[in-house]
């Protein structure tokens, strides 16, 4: 069997990765409160754990891989959004929590083995609450429900930040229902204007990180194998969902692995609504600011060019090569069907999601398979798209945006053969190159050579460009 290796933050070094129970593999990764879309910083984690959990079901087999995934569905973002629109929250995260799922569909990402919603699991987090009051790990007051920090040791481990640092270092609410700064919420009242639930404190509503320890416990028990997320969720909720989840269970741990994937800029810079670079996944996908729209598959390439625990920058030439790329890709294995995965593509992605080693990879065989076009190829090429998808490119979901459509790209090669072939005897030229320009403005690729002229699509193609070039 393959060998897995993922760096652990919480024992900052990389590890072999070995599963509670083989046969049971479970994986939680915190997902988005749904107040409006995505944007693209917000994709990057979900295009990480959707590669994790594609090499689980590669490595151990898709019905014994658990994979789960939140949705915040109560937050104040939330009530803040309803209140400014009129609209009810119901609806606000009904129609959000819909787009969200569409915009990481259009990424080509597997939708998780289970989504729960934190609305639906208020009971639980309740009952959680109540057991950590018992054992002594928590406290109510004026309706709010808080936890105490100084109560379990191990509080700042996974950060690497002492309790007292914490404080002298961080905005800390100082509030007269906290015992200690360090205190966090785990219940607080709401009023006549805000969602709540009945509970032995009050009509109140769950603190974040409360949420997902419920929701994992419930779905994957009190001990599982990984934790996921971006690496700002590091501290304060995993670190939270930590202290809270153990406490709660009588366990040392929730997690065996935690895994956090470092930001995204775009274009060098952090991503800002000041600095004018501030775009959704939606925005990408169906172009903004008189920008041409990005295909999800090339979105997806870019993210993956760049290793999960390292700054990510988004940049339009890194999108550019992407769709050159996949175009080339997409057109050497058409008709063709996966057979396996090439072991050195699955050794990069088992060495911790080391995608631009299995991409690096996948160019060389790209450029084997196209080196030798007189060779049957049947096995190369399939054992490479088998490959592609392990990294999910190149399936059959994310492929409508290359499909050629009406015209002719073959016609129009050898037409453009033929006036160069005419231009050799003539020696007026004018027609071949009147006809480049009009290929190349169209986002069309021109390679000329003694055995012949090679047309294929790439960055910008736009078909509307080719009408009547075959006139």
């Amino acid at each position: 069997m393959t060998e897995i290796k993922l760096h652990n933050t919480l024992k900052r070094r990389k590890e072999v990765f070995q599963p509670i129970d083989p046969e049971n593999v479970r994986m939680y990764v915190c997902g988005p409160t749904v107040y409006d879309r995505a944007h693209i910083g917000n994709a990057r984690p979900v295009v990480v754990f959707d590669v994790l959990y594609r090499l689980l079901r590669e490595v151990y087999g898709a019905e014994k891989v658990t994979y789960v995934r939140n949705f915040t569905d109560v937050d104040d973002k939330i009530n803040t959004r309803a209140a400014e629109s009129g609209r009810s929250i119901g609806e606000i995260t009904a129609e959000t929590t819909q787009w969200y799922l569409d915009d990481m569909g259009a990424l080509g990402a597997k939708e998780p083995n289970h989504m729960p919603r934190a609305t639906q699991y208020i009971a639980e987090m309740i009952t959680m609450i109540e057991k950590l009051i018992t054992d002594g790990f928590a406290y109510a007051h004026d309706g709010h429900v808080l936890f105490r920090v100084r109560k379990y040791d191990d509080y700042g481990k996974l950060s690497g930040r002492s309790v007292d640092d914490m404080i002298a270092g961080a905005r800390v609410e100082v509030a007269s229902y906290k015992e200690d700064p360090m205190d966090f919420v785990l219940w607080k009242p709401s009023d006549n204007n805000i969602p709540g639930w009945d509970s032995p404190w009050g009509r109140g509503r769950p603190g974040w990180h409360i949420e997902c320890s419920a929701m994992s416990y419930e779905l994957l028990g009190a001990h599982f194998d990984i934790h996921g997320g971006g690496n700002d969720l590091m501290f304060p909720h995993h670190e939270n969902e930590i202290a809270q989840s153990c406490c709660a269970n009588g366990g040392q741990h929730m997690a065996n692995y935690w895994l956090h994937n470092e930001m995204l800029q775009v274009e060098g810079k952090k991503m800002s609504k000041s600095l004018g670079n501030f775009f959704t996944v939606r925005d990408l996908l169906d172009g903004h600011d008189g920008n041409p729209g990005v295909p999800g598959e090339v979105i997806r390439f870019v993210f993956l060019s760049t290793h999960y625990g390292k700054p990510m920058d988004w940049t339009a030439k890194k999108a550019a090569e992407a769709e050159v790329t996949l175009r080339k890709w997409r057109g050497l294995v058409e008709g063709s069907e996966p057979i396996g995965v090439d072991q050195h593509v699955l050794d990069a992605v088992a060495d911790d999601l080391n995608t631009a080693g299995a991409l690096a990879r996948l160019h060389a065989m790209a450029k084997e398979i196209a080196a030798n076009p007189q060779k049957d190829c049947f096995y190369e090429k399939g054992v490479f798209l088998g490959s592609a998808q392990l990294l999910g490119l190149l399936t059959d979901e994310l492929a409508d945006w290359v499909q050629a459509g009406d015209v002719d790209l073959g016609a129009l090669a050898d037409k453009l053969a033929a006036l160069r072939a005419a231009a050799m005897e003539s020696k007026d030229f004018a027609p071949v190159d009147a006809l480049k320009s009009a290929l190349l403005e169209a986002g069309v690729e021109v390679r000329m050579s003694k055995a012949g002229v090679e047309l294929s699509p790439a960055a910008g193609f736009d078909e509307s460009k080719l009408a009547g070039l075959l006139d």
